[in-house]
């Protein structure tokens, strides 16, 4: 695909915790050249569902500019939106379309109109369609057909996966979209997007389940033999894990954020007993010290509870490790936990890895957006070049709703939201014998190495996530 004939497409994901907006298109080579990205920090948004259109709007406004300030060349108009809540259902239809000439091959207007037709299917009261899926095809006899196109007969028909949402909540992410100087290209589900930026054809061939734990639900996309089979939208995210942590410890919740991230495990045995972490006291009042053990057994507890959900969407749909030889894709925010991939495989039965959205990007991307946290957004975009190369949607340079770039494009800058989070102080590891505190203190301190990130400094090859940390000091 030329360049130049490449549309500018943009992707928003308004989450629980966060709002992205990501704008790009591809080079020749099919992959995304960014554009422009901005972020910012979620309000107004619970468990995927828009409970304050007015502060979702400021959030929308402060993301698109911090987007602007990356590349001021790049005008944004149109999106394509995440949707996902616990408002969202799932439903299997069967369709079937009497062909007029059964001589003609099957042209993609006819199996349009088969699609068109599913959407006045029977839905509860007050849900409307967000999207109507074909899994498999089947002409006269012949069963199984991904892609009739072309194919011969009397009658075409196809197993459809549809997908249902509360039409309150959808109107009210719509409202929040269009107050807010845009125009919603598409409603995309997110379980959907995130799997197509992280899973391969290989993947989608050999059976596989995308799990992705955001900050209010965490969204499951099952594939096998290639068509998709399930969705789910499990009711828990890293929000709940958090809040978890602030009632069991007794900290704020900034505090219980911080300590989430920076020491949180998802295995308690693979916590150090002896390390405690010091938290500054409230107004006055003394340093509180949290058990990095205990820290864990709550963030196993809420884990735990989630991948449960992922068993028994599996057994819902007749699947188990035998049947999805790809095992589980696990990406979002949520799946930067420390030793998740083994919790993930115990609880589960299947082989476990983190997603991230690295294989469609351009070779000069940015590194933030390597993060699993961003795989949503980048799935929207890629929505959009499928609309695009199947001619689904229209893109017309000249109209002023789609993207254009101006020339002499700047370089993509970073530009992110400043919180002030009051974090914890220190760690310190008590030791019940006095003797090593003596001997420790005699012996010569050497100078400690900076740490890599986590999943930097395992990159590429076995994780050993069995070996014991070492102490950190947080300043």
């Amino acid at each position: 695909m030329n360049i130049n004939e490449s549309p500018i497409i943009v992707g928003l994901d308004i989450g629980t915790t966060k709002i992205a907006v990501i704008a790009g298109r591809k080079n020749e080579y099919g992959k995304l050249e960014i554009l422009g990205f901005g972020r910012s920090e979620s309000n107004g948004v619970q468990h995927g569902k828009v409970l304050n259109i007015n502060d979702t709007i400021k959030a929308i406004h402060q993301a698109l500019k911090n987007c602007e300030a990356s590349n001021p060349e790049l005008e944004v108009g149109e999106v394509y939106v995440g949707i996902a809540g616990h408002h969202i259902k799932s439903i299997q239809t069967r369709g079937d379309l009497v062909r007029q000439d059964p001589e003609v091959e099957i042209k993609r207007t006819e199996i349009e109109t088969l699609i068109n037709d599913q959407k006045k299917s029977f839905i509860p009261p007050g849900d409307e369609i967000i999207d109507v899926i074909p899994q498999d095809f089947k002409v006269d006899n012949i069963p199984n057909i991904k892609d009739p196109i072309g194919y011969i007969g009397v009658k075409v028909g196809a197993n459809f996966h549809i997908i249902t949402g509360d039409r309150n909540a959808i109107k009210n992410i719509k409202r929040a979209v269009e107050r807010s100087s845009l125009t919603t290209k598409d409603l995309v589900l997110q379980p959907l997007a995130s799997a197509s930026a992280v899973m391969s054809d290989m993947d989608m061939e050999a059976g596989v389940a995308i799990l992705d734990i955001g900050g209010g639900t965490s969204d499951l996309a099952i594939f096998h033999d290639g068509i998709l089979k399930h969705t789910a939208v499990i009711p828990y995210g890293g929000e709940n894990i958090t809040n978890d942590i602030k009632v069991g410890l007794g900290v704020m919740k900034t505090q219980a954020e911080a300590l989430k991230v920076q020491f949180g495990s998802a295995l308690a045995t693979e916590a150090n007993a002896n390390a405690f972490i010091t938290i500054p006291g409230l107004r006055g009042m003394p340093a509180k010290q949290i058990s990095v053990r205990n820290l864990a057994e709550i963030i196993q507890a809420r884990m735990e509870e989630i991948l449960d959900f992922v068993s028994f969407e599996l057994k819902k749909v007749g699947l188990d490790s035998r049947s999805l030889n790809g095992g589980l894709i696990i990406t979002g925010g949520g799946s930067q936990l420390k030793h998740l991939i083994q919790l993930s495989e115990y609880v589960t039965g299947l082989n476990a890895r983190i997603g991230f959205p690295n294989e469609h990007l351009a070779p000069n991307h940015l590194d933030e957006l390597k993060a699993p946290m961003y795989s949503t957004c980048i799935g929207l975009m890629l929505k959009g070049f499928n609309d695009f190369d199947n001619q689904v949607k229209r893109y017309y340079d000249a109209n002023p709703q789609v993207f254009e770039l101006k020339k002499n494009q700047k370089e993509v800058k970073i530009v992110e939201p400043i919180a002030e989070v009051e974090e914890p102080t220190e760690v310190v590891e008590k030791e019940k014998d006095t003797k090593q505190k003596k001997a420790k203190a005699k012996a010569p301190e050497t100078p400690k190495e900076p740490k890599e990130p986590f999943w930097d400094k395992f990159k590429g090859r076995l994780i050993d996530l069995f070996k014991e940390e070492d102490d950190h000091v947080i300043k």
